[in-house]
């Protein structure tokens, strides 16, 4: 079953979305407003997915969204009346996932969900690929750093540095990068 995290930030009685979402099959975990942590709550109940009702997202909302999408990634909902682009722009950039206008039909929540997962999960996907392509660039960088280092102490050329770095790293059962951190290190220390 899924866990809902249900913050209302409007005027209107939030029972009849709370009646909706449990009529879905869904479990809501708790209700409030962002007046709340939204953060810490977030961390402490680990919703599945974070629904937010709101009649206008300004920009405690948008902070809240941005807080909750960085530190306790989840798939964000937010059902509003505004039908500003730029406000919608501002709202996906922040984090959210699905941002719906023009009320909550019951009938409705459960794809309105289920794309949201899908494109959190599609987001996530592409984070992480872009933080292993960072890495991979981080790691290219020190090991060429180590290969110029390694070149002036040894008085060789870049293949025959490299190489000197591949047979170390396999007679120690290490990785290149480690290698190459090795060797910063020690230069680092002798000056």
């Amino acid at each position: 079953m899924l866990r809902i995290l249900l913050i209302d930030d409007t005027e209107k009685k939030v029972g009849r979305l709370k009646a909706a979402l449990s009529e879905a099959g869904f479990e809501v975990i708790e209700t409030g407003n962002l007046s709340i942590d939204l953060p810490a709550c977030v961390d402490k109940v680990r919703p599945d997915v974070v629904l937010i009702d709101t009649e206008s997202p300004g920009r405690d909302v948008m902070e809240h969204v941005v807080l909750v999408s960085r530190d306790h990634p989840r798939p964000i909902v937010l059902f509003t009346d505004e039908h500003d682009p730029g406000i919608m722009r501002q709202a996906i950039q922040a984090g959210v996932s699905a941002y719906i206008v023009e009320g909550i039909h019951a009938a409705r929540l459960r794809p309105i969900l289920e794309v949201a997962m899908a494109r959190f999960e599609s987001d996530q996907a592409l984070r992480a690929q872009l933080l292993a392509r960072d890495q991979q660039m981080a790691e290219r960088k020190r090991i060429e750093q180590a290969k110029g280092l390694l070149m002036k102490m040894k008085d060789c050329n870049e293949e025959q540095a490299y190489t000197l770095m591949r047979r170390q790293a396999m007679s120690r059962q290490q990785k290149l990068i480690q290698v190459a951190e090795q060797i910063i290190a020690m230069a680092q220390m002798l000056g």
